[in-house]
C-alpha cells in the first residue's frame, strides 16, 4: 500500500495525528526528523548547527526517498521538507499527500504549547514569533497547497478532535 505523507507547518499536529492515523489503519508510523535522528544518531538541531541548512536539506531529501518507499506506512515530514528540491513532486508520485492546514494564529498557539525545542524560534519575542510564522507560512504555503488532500486542523484541542481529523483524512484518502 502507498505511503501516506502528512505535511504542514511546524506544530500543526502532524506527529500526533499521524500516530493516531497509523494506529487506526494498522500501519507503521514514522516521523522523518526522528527517522533521521535514529539513522545518524544525532539530533536534527545538531545536524543543522554543525552542517548548516543546505547539508541538512540534502540529507533530509535522501532520507525522505528512503522512508517514503516503506510499505504500509504513515510518514510525517518536517515543515520545510516539501519546500526543497523536488520533494513535493516526489511525495505526490509515491504517496498520498495530506496538507494539515492551520491559520498562523493556531500555529502560534500550538508552538506556545509545544514542549519540543525549536532552534528557528529560540529567543524570539511574541511579536517576532508571530511575524516569523506568518512570513514563513506565506513562503511555504504554495508548496503545501500542492498536496493531494488538504485538511483544516484549526481546532486540534482534544482527543475527540484528533479522531475527527483522522476521520477526515481517511475520508479524503479513501482508506
Amino acid at each position: 500500500m502507498k505511503c501516506i505523507i502528512l505535511i504542514g507547518y511546524m506544530c500543526a499536529g502532524k506527529t500526533t495525528v499521524g500516530r493516531e492515523l497509523a494506529k487506526r489503519l494498522g500501519r507503521t508510523f514514522y516521523d522523518l526528523d526522528w527517522y533521521i535522528e535514529e539513522r545518524f544518531h544525532t539530533k536534527v538541531s545538531q545536524i543543522f548547527a554543525e552542517r548548516g541548512e543546505e547539508k541538512f536539506r540534502d540529507l533530509e531529501r535522501r532520507m525522505l526517498h528512503e522512508a517514503a518507499e516503506f510499505e504500509n506506512t504513515v510518514l510525517s515530514c518536517g515543515g520545510g521538507t516539501p519546500c526543497f528540491f523536488d520533494n513535493m513532486d516526489y511525495m505526490n508520485s509515491v504517496a498520498q499527500t495530506v496538507y494539515m492546514k492551520a491559520s498562523p494564529e493556531t500555529l502560534i498557539q500550538h508552538i506556545g504549547m509545544s514542549r519540543g525545542r525549536r532552534p528557528l524560534l529560540e529567543g524570539k519575542s511574541p511579536e517576532e514569533l508571530e511575524a516569523f510564522v506568518r512570513e514563513q507560512l506565506a513562503a511555504r504555503e504554495p508548496f503545501y497547497m500542492r498536496a493531494q488532500h488538504i485538511i483544516d486542523i484549526n481546532i486540534l484541542d482534544s482527543f475527540d478532535r484528533i479522531k475527527d481529523i483522522v476521520d477526515s483524512i481517511q475520508a479524503a484518502t479513501g482508506l
